[in-house]
C-alpha cells in the first residue's frame, strides 16, 4: 500500500514561483515518517478532481495526503474533494522551521503561504463534510511524524477491512446475544464479506494433511515452544492431529482467500479437538479470529492486525481480584489466546477441556507481557455500529496461576474497575475484545472516523456520569444523522 502526498497552488504566482512549490514540496514530502508517491502540484479544479479519481481507482493508495503549500483558492477543491473516497490526512505545514527574520520580504510571503491556504483549505472540507485527520506542525518534528504514522495506520487498516474475507466454521454460540450482528450491514459499512462453511468442510482439509507436513510441523513445534514431555512421547498422537488441525485449517483460509476466521466449541463436526494450538499460531501469523462464531470480533482484530504487526490478541474478560486497592481483571478465553502478547517462551501443553466434549486439546501457555495496552469491543447496536475502548495497564498477575493451563493476561483497567466496568456495560459493549500492546489511541479514533462509526473510550479521566452523557449524545446525533 502506498500513500499520495498532493500539494496545492495556484496559476497566479507565475511559472517560477511554481517551481519553487514543486522543489520544497518534494523536499516537504521526503522528510515524512514513510515513502508517499509525490504527485505534481495541482492548481485547477479539473486535475484536482481528475487525481480524486485515479486514487479512488487505485487499489494501491491507501489515502493521500494535502498540504496548501500557497494559497489554493478552495473552490477549485470541491468537486475533487466531493468525490474522494479513501482516506484524507490535512498537513498543515510549512517549507521552513524558522522565520528568515533579517531577510523576509514579500517574495517570501507570497511563496510561504500555508497558514494562508492551508485555513481555506480547512473551510471547505468543514463547508463539505469531508472526514479527515488535521495534523499541524513542521513535518520534521517527531511528534507530526508520529500523528502522521498513526493516521497512515488506521488507513491499513481501512483498506484490509474493505475487502477482507471471513470464514465462520458453524454458527455463533446458541443463545448469545452479543456475537450476533447484521453481516449485511457490515458489508455495507465496513466493506468485509462473512460467510459460513460447514464444520465438516474443514475437517476434510484436516483429513488431506499428509503425514510428513504433520512431522516437520511437529519439529516446528519443538524449536519455537516448551513443549511437554508428554506431548513429545505417550500423547505424541494429540500434538500431531493439533499439527494437522493446523495445515488443514490454514490451507482451507490460504484457498479460500480468508484473513480471518470463527469456531464454536458447540459445532465441531468431525473434529477430534478444538482448534487451540492452530488458532494461537494463525492468529500470531495476522488472522483474525473469534471464538463461538464471534465474527465481528475476527474482523476488528484482522484490521487491528493489519494495522501494525505483533501485540495484539483476542481476549475475553473472565473474572476479577475485587481487593479494595488492588482491583484486577483476569482475561483468557478457553484456549485462543495469540502468542504475539506472551511474556517469555510459550509453554505447549495438553490438559483436559471440561467444554466441547471432544479428546483433550493441544494448546500454547503464558502470560501477557506487562505494560500499557488497551481493550477493544465491537458491538451492533441496531442502528449502528459501535466501538469501546478501555486504555488498560497489563501487569504480571500477583501469584501464579499453577492449576489454569491456558494463555491470560492480569490488567489494571483506567481509571479503576468500578467506573471501567460500569462504563464498558453501560456502553452495552461486548465480552469478547481485542486487546492490543501495538495499536493506540489515536489509531482508533482516526480509524473510527474513517469507517464512519462511533467510537467511545475509556480512560484515566472517565467517570460513569461523563461517560454516560456521551453515550446519551452519541445517541441522539447518530440517529439525527440518520434522518438527513
Amino acid at each position: 500500500m502506498n500513500i499520495w502526498f498532493l500539494t496545492g497552488s495556484q496559476g497566479l504566482y507565475g511559472e517560477d514561483t511554481l517551481r519553487q512549490v514543486a522543489e520544497q514540496s518534494q523536499r516537504i514530502a521526503e522528510q515524512l515518517p514513510m515513502p508517499v508517491e509525490w504527485k505534481p502540484v495541482l492548481t485547477d479544479a479539473a486535475a484536482i478532481r481528475r487525481i480524486m479519481l485515479e486514487a479512488n481507482a487505485d487499489d494501491s493508495c491507501a489515502g493521500v495526503i494535502a498540504w496548501m503549500h500557497t494559497f489554493s483558492p478552495a473552490k477549485m477543491w470541491i468537486a475533487g474533494l466531493d468525490a474522494l473516497r479513501k482516506p484524507l490526512l490535512h498537513l498543515h505545514t510549512q517549507a521552513n522551521v524558522e522565520l528568515p527574520w533579517a531577510t523576509i520580504d514579500m517574495d517570501f510571503m507570497n511563496l510561504n503561504q500555508a497558514a494562508h491556504g492551508d485555513r481555506e483549505f480547512g473551510h471547505i472540507q468543514t463547508r463539505l463534510g469531508v472526514p479527515r485527520k488535521t495534523v499541524a506542525g513542521h513535518v520534521s518534528d517527531p511528534a507530526v511524524g508520529e500523528r502522521v504514522l498513526s493516521w497512515l495506520r488506521a488507513a491499513k487498516g481501512l483498506a484490509e477491512v474493505r475487502t477482507l474475507k471471513l470464514a465462520r466454521f458453524g454458527d455463533n454460540m446458541r443463545d448469545v446475544a452479543v456475537t450476533e450482528g447484521d453481516k449485511v450491514e457490515a458489508q455495507l459499512r465496513f466493506g468485509v464479506s462473512v460467510n459460513t462453511y460447514g464444520v465438516n468442510d474443514l475437517v476434510e482439509a484436516v483429513d488431506a494433511a499428509s503425514d510428513a507436513d504433520v512431522t516437520a510441523l511437529v519439529k516446528e513445534y519443538a524449536e519455537q515452544y516448551t513443549v511437554a514431555p508428554e506431548l513429545l512421547g505417550e500423547r505424541n498422537e494429540s500434538l500431531r492431529y493439533a499439527a494437522r488441525i493446523e495445515l488443514g485449517l490454514r490451507s482451507f483460509l490460504e484457498a479460500g482467500g480468508f484473513k480471518a476466521f470463527t469456531t464454536n466449541f458447540e459445532d465441531l463436526g468431525g473434529l477430534r479437538q478444538l482448534p487451540g494450538l492452530a488458532v494461537q499460531r494463525l492468529m500470531a501469523d495476522g488472522y483474525g479470529f473469534g471464538g463461538e462464531g464471534d465474527w465481528k470480533t475476527s474482523v476488528l482484530l484482522r484490521t487491528l492486525k493489519a494495522m501494525t504487526p505483533g501485540g495484539t490478541s483476542f481476549m475475553e474478560d473472565y473474572t476479577y481480584d475485587l481487593t479494595p486497592g488492588n482491583e484486577l481483571i483476569l482475561g483468557a478465553h478457553m484456549l485462543e489466546v495469540c502468542p504475539s502478547i506472551a511474556s517469555g517462551t510459550p509453554s505447549c501443553e495438553i490438559h483436559p477441556l471440561g467444554i466441547g466434549g471432544r479428546e483433550d486439546p493441544v494448546r500454547l501457555v503464558f502470560d501477557a507481557e506487562p505494560g500499557p495496552g488497551i481493550v477493544i469491543g465491537l458491538a451492533d447496536m441496531g442502528d449502528r455500529f459501535r466501538l469501546v475502548a478501555n486504555e488498560i495497564d497489563v501487569v504480571t498477575p500477583p501469584q501464579p496461576l499453577p492449576k489454569l493451563p491456558v494463555a491470560r493476561a492480569v490488567w489494571q483497567p483506567r481509571p479503576n474497575l468500578r467506573t471501567s466496568t460500569e462504563s464498558w456495560l453501560t456502553a452495552g459493549a461486548p465480552h469478547h475484545t481485542v486487546l492490543s500492546k501495538a495499536v493506540g489511541r489515536e489509531e482508533l479514533v482516526d480509524l473510527a472516523e474513517m469507517l464512519g462509526v462511533e467510537l467511545v473510550v475509556i480512560d484515566a479521566d472517565t467517570t460513569t456520569e461523563r461517560f454516560a452523557k456521551e453515550l446519551r449524545w452519541n445517541q441522539a446525533y447518530y440517529r439525527l444523522a440518520q434522518g438527513f
